[in-house]
């Protein structure tokens, strides 16, 4: 049944070829979380050539076929613009996730007070906001406000919060019911406890009934690759973005670009237990090349070839650091779905492939649907078992 999942546990798996579902759904079985099938942004749709309409569609069809009869969600992933949301509501969209990260003022991190007091002065009478978050009751495990403090989170969050809210807004009153995540991961600094924190106390002051909310924890997290950074340093980091959690216990942490991040799954199952949301997209579409490799060697060249020569330009709109120096010179193909570099590289160049290759590369997932199918199952089954 397509619904909103609110607080259940909850797991993300975009489709951009519309042939993945079966293998999520096998993959899913058995375990806690609820699934997001369709699952898909205005940036993918646009490389795709896909209408969100042709993605829950796609997604429909295989839970029919599969006879899938429990709870499953349908996410309009990373909304900009108010314009972006009706497309979606349209075609029956029960999750929408709200990317204000434009409006977030990163040099917020650097300036100095006396800059960050006049960009403040915009936003709010600083008397009422001083009064809500200057606390006189001691520390606590997400740190404390002080004056300096609260500048910084009002001046770096104050317009992606005052967009959020905007959005959530012009949403509630073209739909009744909806799942509401406000998701600032793509943005240039991490989301301190802290600034968490005044980002749950804002949107829930100003009446938004928000179920999940992605911060942009620290060190890297990538498109397709394990975790970049200090898992010490993140596994106390997770812990206070989880007791932030806690004192409001309105709503999940949700973990964006979660696709293969093996080493950090087990601190999110620590700290976040069942208010969890993972969401996963490009992992997926890695899968089918891995099929390609094995079995349509001369397509899969071509893909190859065309990331390599797009990779610059594609890249530019996400977090990655792939090198095409240091992609690996080898004819063990399947070998190159586990390098580092080779796969950002053919991960964010997807919406050319598609583009170029579409026709060819859905047929030929087609013609191997048994072993796209298993090779599905079994990279999920890595992933949920992990997050138990």
């Amino acid at each position: 049944m397509l619904t909103t999942l609110s607080l259940t546990p909850s797991f993300g798996f975009g489709d951009r070829l519309g042939l993945a579902t079966p293998g999520h759904i096998a993959a899913l079985r058995g375990t806690k979380f609820a699934p997001i099938f369709a699952q898909q942004s205005v940036r993918e749709n646009t490389r795709t050539g896909r209408t969100p309409q042709q993605v829950m569609d796609d997604a429909k069809r295989a839970v029919e076929a599969a006879k899938w009869d429990a709870p499953w969600g349908a996410d309009a992933d990373h909304l900009k613009t108010i314009e972006d949301i009706d497309p979606f509501v349209t075609a029956g969209y029960t999750f929408f996730t709200i990317d204000p990260g434009e409006h977030v003022d990163n040099a917020a991190d650097s300036d100095p007070l006396d800059v960050l007091k006049r960009k403040a002065a915009s936003f709010i009478n600083w008397d009422h906001l001083s009064n809500l978050y200057l606390d006189q009751n001691g520390e606590q495990p997400w740190g404390r406000f002080e004056t300096e403090s609260l500048h910084r989170a009002l001046v770096k969050y104050g317009g992606a919060i005052q967009h959020a809210v905007a959005m959530f807004n012009h949403l509630s009153q073209i739909k009744d019911k909806f799942d509401f995540e406000v998701s600032v991961d793509e943005t240039d600094s991490p989301t301190t406890p802290l600034e968490h924190f005044f980002i749950a106390s804002e949107l829930t002051r100003l009446g938004v009934k928000f179920t999940s909310l992605a911060p942009r924890f620290i060190g890297r997290f990538e498109k397709g690759v394990d975790y970049i950074g200090d898992l010490t340093a993140l596994d106390e980091e997770l812990g206070k973005h989880a007791a932030v959690t806690r004192h409001f216990g309105t709503y999940k942490l949700s973990l964006h670009s979660g696709s293969d991040k093996f080493s950090v799954y087990p601190l999110v199952a620590k700290h976040w237990g069942d208010r969890i949301h993972v969401k996963t997209a490009g992992t997926s579409y890695l899968e089918a090349l891995r099929v390609l490799a094995k079995h349509e060697t001369d397509l899969f060249l071509k893909i190859y070839a065309l990331g390599r020569e797009c990779y610059e330009v594609d890249k530019r709109t996400y977090h990655v650091s792939a090198e095409l120096q240091k992609l690996p010179n080898t004819n063990d193909l399947p070998s190159l779905l586990n390098d580092f570099h080779a796969r950002e590289v053919l991960h964010v160049t997807f919406g050319s492939a598609i583009g170029k290759f579409g026709v060819e590369l859905k047929s030929a997932l087609i013609k191997h649907e048994a072993s796209y199918f298993d090779g599905l199952k079994a990279h999920f089954n890595k992933h949920l078992s992990l997050l138990k």
